[in-house]
């Protein structure tokens, strides 16, 4: 189906992201999706301090490139970026200028996009939601979950579709009452062409990096990358990579590296203190990314606490089989046990020491999982995305 005229549609998120942008990108290139992007602050668009890396980090990839945008106006500081903050105002008066028919809206658990759906409300305008809340992440008490349930009950009186980006973000949706017919997929994507090509691209310097880190040439390498806080469970990994290592000879050890910076990682490198095999390789950018997931035969996530986890998409893009915990969003829709990974309990050391030792094995197989990887990742991209964004569109704004 084709827009005519073209629907205006607001996208209301935080800050550029830069796992977003991309998306953005790619969704004005629809000539009849007139899409402007709304940001609260524009924190991303510049060196700031990350609390989760720990580092002041500037991203390195384009933000606000392809796509229309403004910023809303604000009282205070826009440097900071939480539930109140920045405290943004005249929404509705921007949403009357600029005439949108449909307010996409990143996430409701905000002062601000509550408020613009409250003003999306009262002018009649369509509310999608597109969120992360799923039954894996967020584990919670009857009690909690009945109030829950009746603060969706509230939400959705706001909200005209539903914008799932997994299938554990839809069947959250449908456990809280939403009927499936107001469920459109808008799967957690990357871009997937930028980051297989950059793959590609970075093959040939293998043995460089592999010297740069101290690696023989020869050797497999499990790659995890994420910042290093407590949910991603980093040292769980390190136990476990203990054990696995420990029952093989040292000539046959394969290498973990650890790509990431943060609070823990001083404790982290402590916890790996005697292991000869594993590397941390710090803070690396967007661009550095696709040189390491080329280097890795496996690709690794034991996170404790994981709504999704686009570093699943990236490292399959590369042809990384994948290790993940089930506790991590993505696992559910993209690591087929043992097609293109295997899946662990979250939190179980010994069961992820034994997975490791599964998979590396047999290397011919752990190779033939990567490229499975790399087949599944093609039907999951931004064109799945535009899909369901136009479906939601014309089932919503013009029914």
């Amino acid at each position: 189906m084709r827009f005519d005229p073209p629907v205006r549609l607001a996208y209301l998120v935080s800050h550029p992201i830069q796992y977003q942008a991309p998306l953005l990108r790619r969704i004005a290139q629809e000539p009849d999706i007139d899409l402007t992007a709304l940001f609260c602050s524009d924190v991303s668009v510049r060196a700031f301090h990350n609390e989760g890396f720990g580092r002041v980090l500037a991203w390195d990839v384009p933000l606000l490139e392809g796509y229309r945008h403004r910023f809303l106006p604000a009282w205070g500081r826009r440097d900071r970026v939480s539930g109140w903050r920045p405290l943004t105002h005249g929404i509705g008066r921007i949403i009357d200028e600029e005439g949108f028919e449909a307010l996409w809206v990143h996430s409701y658990a905000r002062a601000a996009n509550l408020a613009a759906m409250l003003a999306a409300r009262r002018r009649r305008i369509p509310v999608l939601l597109r969120e992360e809340m799923s039954g894996i992440s967020a584990q919670r008490s009857a009690l909690k979950r009945s109030v829950k349930r009746m603060a969706m009950a509230g939400l959705d009186r706001m909200v005209a579709g539903y914008l799932a980006i997994g299938s554990a973000n839809r069947d959250y949706y449908l456990a809280h009452g939403i009927a499936d017919g107001r469920i459109f997929p808008m799967p957690y994507a990357v871009d997937n062409e930028r980051f297989r090509n950059a793959a590609e691209e970075a093959r040939p310097q293998r043995p460089r990096l592999k010297a740069e880190l101290g690696i023989p040439a020869e050797r497999p390498i499990a790659l995890t990358a994420a910042r290093l806080v407590a949910d991603k469970a980093h040292a769980d990994l390190i136990a476990a990579w203990r054990l696995f290592v420990g029952r093989l000879p040292a000539e046959r050890r394969p290498f973990l590296i650890i790509v990431g910076d943060g609070p823990l990682r001083g404790a982290l490198e402590r916890a790996a203190a005697g292991i000869d095999s594993v590397r941390f390789a710090g803070f690396r950018n967007q661009t550095e990314l696709p040189a390491f997931y080329a280097l890795a035969d496996l690709f690794v996530l034991p996170s404790r606490r994981e709504p999704w986890g686009l570093v699943v998409n990236e490292a399959m893009n590369a042809g990384c089989a994948i290790l993940a915990s089930d506790r991590v969003g993505a696992a559910r829709d993209l690591v087929r046990d043992g097609v293109n990974g295997a899946v662990f309990p979250a939190g179980s050391v010994p069961a992820l020491a034994r997975a490791l030792e599964a998979l590396f094995a047999d290397p011919a197989r752990l190779a033939e999982m990567g490229r499975q990887s790399l087949s599944i990742i093609r039907g999951w991209s931004f064109e799945e995305d535009v899909a369901g964004l136009r479906a939601a569109l014309a089932a919503t704004v013009r029914p």
